[in-house]
């Protein structure tokens, strides 16, 4: 770790206070790429801060997650999957996928002996990563260890299994429990799956550019494993991940740096519960969308926010980006109504709200 970063580890580490630490995973990642204009979460995840015990202090519990149920059922069918030195999976690869994968070695990386700490099991992943480049063996590797840099903050992530030599190519595989019934699973799941995946490949392809190797030895695609129709039996399939890796790639390339969002903090102030906890959080800018109440812990008390200060965000992006610039709806309706005057630059956004009013006013007769 060089100065600078141990510099920056120390500041958030003191922004953090006595706050429950918690960290990025492919999910977090995925849905801050989303909002990457929002400097409340990008500088509350590179705190490690449980945004969920923020919002619950702030008087705006979330109100989305997973229910025990579903996780204790997912962690249930990842180690069916995974048993014994992952059987399972490589029933899948080689029956489902017909892959030809002649010889397997597996690979337990959840611990490096007795220390699971994240930087010793990175370490740990890129020498048996390297190890498995030059002799060329397909190998399984179980809880690897990646990292990601998020404007400037290191992310550490840990995908469920990152596979060798099919085709040639690293793999990431996903495995979730939700269900695939004659074909066909959710939608919505499989694309919020494909977006982690896109996550950890981007981490897998910034590992084998330090170990001196090609990037593009990491497929662009991944392997989901799901439930099959209404059982507990896994099934699989290849998602093309390349419209993901663009978009989030482009996003955290967007992300403002962490060093330049510590300054917006007040001196002194941390993110520990307490009283000053609410006007530390409101110093810092957030960019809330609807988008965000089905990703972000925060949401509702960003939205609460947003309505008291009268901000269009809540409308919603299509509306803003019609409305073009314009950021307030006393000056939305204004200009409506024609009791406000517009500049040069907001003519045309006027004419358009006035015939809107005036068809509303028409319809409603």
């Amino acid at each position: 770790m060089t100065l600078a970063e141990h510099t920056l580890t120390t500041r958030l580490d003191e922004l953090r206070g006595d706050a429950p630490a918690t960290r990025h995973n492919a999910r977090t990642i995925a849905a801050l790429t989303a909002n990457p204009g929002c400097a409340r979460r990008a500088l509350l995840d590179a705190a490690a801060v449980d945004k969920t015990v923020i919002a619950q202090e702030l008087g705006f519990p979330p109100k989305f997650g997973q229910s025990p149920f579903a996780i204790t059922r997912g962690n249930t069918f990842e180690a069916m999957v995974k048993a014994h030195g992952c059987a399972e999976l490589l029933r899948l690869l080689r029956e489902e996928l017909e892959l030809t994968i002649p010889e397997v070695g597996y690979h337990d990386l959840e611990t490096v002996g007795d220390n699971a700490s994240n930087s010793v099991r990175y370490q740990r992943t890129g020498q048996l990563l390297g190890q498995a480049l030059t002799s060329g063996q397909g190998t399984l590797f179980d809880h690897p260890m990646l990292r990601l840099e998020i404007a400037g903050a290191t992310a550490y992530l840990e995908p469920d299994v990152v596979a060798l030599q099919i085709g040639g190519l690293f793999h990431v595989v996903e495995i979730k429990s939700f269900a695939v019934v004659d074909g066909q699973a959710d939608p919505a799941q499989v694309a919020s799956a494909a977006r982690q995946s896109a996550v950890y490949v981007l981490a897998l392809r910034e590992l084998l550019r330090d170990l001196g190797h090609s990037p593009d030895l990491v497929a662009h695609s991944s392997i989901l494993v799901c439930a099959k129709d209404f059982t507990n039996r896994p099934t699989a399939a290849l998602v093309d991940l390349r419209k993901q890796l663009a978009v989030i790639g482009r996003q955290l390339s967007r992300l403002t740096s962490i060093d330049a969002l510590l300054d917006l903090v007040p001196p002194g102030a941390s993110f520990t519960p307490g009283a000053e906890l609410a006007s530390t959080v409101a110093a810092i800018p957030s960019r809330y969308a609807p988008e965000c109440m089905s990703s972000c812990e925060l949401a509702f008390a960003c939205r609460s926010e947003a309505r008291g200060q009268g901000s269009v965000d809540t409308l919603g992006r299509g509306v803003c980006d019609d409305l073009g610039g314009i950021d307030n709806l006393d000056t939305v309706l204004g200009l409506a109504e024609g009791t406000l005057d517009p500049g040069p630059e907001h003519a045309d956004i006027a004419e358009m709200l006035r015939r809107a009013r005036t068809l509303r006013l028409e319809v409603a007769r």
